[in-house]
């Protein structure tokens, strides 16, 4: 982004649209291990951004300092620089609004600037269930509406009745589009490889699937799919130190992730888990907390956050934050900072508990703040920095 529109940027989200009525919060910086250098707790600033949403779930932003915003119940929205929030972009695709389900994940192209290109996934039904859908849209030059939008992707079989349809959405600059899938509540597809639930696939950005996947070729394997074993994936970002993919899911009663995945990996689920079922009785297929030949994740929560959105800090505005890995927590109503020395978590804290919001999802701006969705209605988009920043 040009410096003056980042300038621009960062004067919008300061408050020019809408009121600044910023808040200060101790966050309690919590250990993960003895002798890790916990940091110390830090009070921090929250600013009201835009209101008014209904239960948002991702956003997006623009070079020209506008962001895009997605609500479940199936409208995507643009907050402008000047005129505050629209009102539904037309030409969005027909979601399943229905449990977990709805319009989900926002994602531009690498080379927005010229193809304007914006990719969406969605719960999409079909044979009385839904699965997941991907697909993209030129967005207009007046912003209001999506163009020429085409499906991409299907999830199939459509197997949700209204559950874990995950989805994040990860272009990484070299023609590939990564997309985590949830596995619609139906644990064994997880590890079927002939099933398109509960995977990590990877296709490029006009759909079509890359000849070096590691299922190519495979006789009862779908092509797509990079990696497997996955419960509901809720976040995923590339590592900015060292381009590989990282992916965030929720497990069943206890057990949250947060994974480095791989091409051809088993990452476990349901027969690898640190959770339990809901009942409280241990899930049915599982035969431990780790499984030879089955990939252990990089961390994880006994007791679940209901973790979601993620994104790392790389910015150079807060240099305590360096080095961060945020997480949105949907049980816990907090935003959970992870400190990483390399790809080990050696610190985390919470911050925004006394807001005490469902986090959706979490996005650092182009002017180095934080920013996060409340999973509400209404919802809000709120800035975070620490205080004095």
């Amino acid at each position: 982004m040009p410096p003056r529109a980042a300038a621009t940027l960062s004067v919008f989200l300061s408050g020019a649209v809408l009121a600044a009525c910023a808040w200060s919060a101790t966050a309690r910086a919590e250990p993960v291990s003895a002798g890790t250098g916990i940091p110390p707790a830090a009070p921090t600033q929250v600013t009201p951004v835009a209101g008014g949403l209904e239960h948002p779930w991702a956003m997006a932003f623009l070079p020209d300092g506008g962001i895009l915003i997605t609500e479940r119940p199936g409208n995507l929205r643009l907050l402008r620089i000047h005129g505050g929030l629209s009102a539904p972009l037309k030409g969005v695709p027909k979601v399943a609004a229905q449990g977990q389900g709805g319009l989900l994940d926002v994602a531009l192209s690498p080379d927005f600037a010229k193809d304007r290109l914006v990719y969406l996934s969605y719960a999409e039904a079909g044979d009385g269930r839904a699965s997941t859908a991907v697909g993209r849209g030129r967005l207009a030059d007046d912003g209001a509406r999506l163009e020429d939008f085409r499906v991409l992707f299907r999830q199939e079989p459509k197997l949700s009745e209204g559950l874990h349809f995950g989805s994040r959405l990860v272009l990484d600059g070299k023609g590939h589009l990564y997309i985590a899938l949830g596995e619609n509540n139906q644990r064994s597809t997880a590890q079927d490889l002939g099933k398109l639930q509960g995977k990590v696939v990877r296709i490029r950005a006009d759909g079509s699937v890359p000849p070096d996947n590691p299922f190519v070729g495979k006789a009862g394997a779908r092509p797509e799919i990079w990696s497997y074993g996955h419960r509901n994936p809720q976040g995923m970002a590339l590592n900015p130190w060292s381009g590989e993919l990282w992916e965030s899911e929720h497990g069943p009663r206890g057990g949250d992730e947060v994974n480095l995945i791989k091409p051809g990996l088993n990452y476990g689920w349901p027969l690898a888990t640190y959770g339990i079922d809901y009942s409280g009785q241990p899930i049915p297929e599982a035969r431990g907390q780790t499984l030879p030949g089955m990939e252990s994740p990089l961390y994880w929560w006994p007791k679940s956050p209901a973790i979601s959105g993620m994104a790392f800090y790389d910015a150079p505005r807060f240099p305590a934050w360096r080095h961060s890995l945020f997480i949105g927590a949907l049980a816990e109503r907090n935003l959970i900072r992870l400190t990483l020395d390399g790809d080990k978590v050696v610190a985390q804290e919470r911050l925004l508990g006394e807001r005490g919001k469902r986090i959706r999802d979490v996005r650092v701006g182009p002017d180095g703040h934080v920013y996060v969705l409340t999973d509400e209605s209404p919802g809000e988009l709120l800035r975070i920095a620490p205080a004095g920043g």
